[in-house]
């Protein structure tokens, strides 16, 4: 299962698009609001019905998480005490996969999760990545952890992840189907 949580100031590109992505692959993706309402906010506003609240879910080792940048959503992702388990945990468990993007890869960061790999982020952040060799690659995947740069790679960080969890011939095919191509 793939998970993506979801906190009030998200950015929405960077949590819309890798969850359309993921699912026009037919992988099964739920959102999880970090609070205890299922409608969490972006950043811009626009509300979201979470599919499920942080008490309706646990995550499985193998599962995936992913968590989309946005200032303030990030900055609410790493002050949840909740999340900072779940994540620690799941790293530590080495079997499933977390991805992040723009300002969210520090929230891996300051839990230790990216030191000793190659990461990614939105420009300013780069400080953040506590242990990590920075790149300003688009999106870049070290092992299990996955991350991109900000809500332009949104669609790179998406069909990286359909490569990742079905296979790269679907997310050619899906590149294609939404002409991010020109074939």
């Amino acid at each position: 299962m793939i998970y993506e949580l979801l906190a009030d100031g998200f950015e929405e590109t960077e949590a819309i698009a890798p969850v359309d992505l993921l699912r026009r692959a037919g992988l099964e993706v739920q959102t999880v609001s970090i609070t205890k309402e299922r409608e969490v906010r972006g950043s811009h506003g626009i509300p979201v019905l979470a599919d499920l609240t942080m008490d309706q879910f646990s995550a499985d080792a193998e599962d995936t998480l992913i968590l989309p940048g946005g200032k303030r959503g990030t900055d609410h992702l790493k002050a949840s005490e909740q999340v900072s388990r779940l994540l620690s945990a799941h790293a530590a468990g080495e079997r499933g996969r977390i991805a992040a993007i723009c300002a969210a890869p520090s929230v891996l960061g300051r839990l230790g999760i990216l030191r000793g790999k190659l990461a990614t982020c939105h420009a300013g952040f780069e400080d953040t990545l506590e242990g990590a060799s920075f790149t300003d690659s688009p999106v870049v995947t070290d092992g299990l952890i996955t991350t991109s740069r900000g809500m332009g790679t949104s669609i790179a960080f998406g069909l990286e992840l359909v490569k990742l969890l079905k296979d790269e011939e679907t997310a050619e095919r899906i590149a294609g189907d939404i002409h991010l191509r020109a074939d």
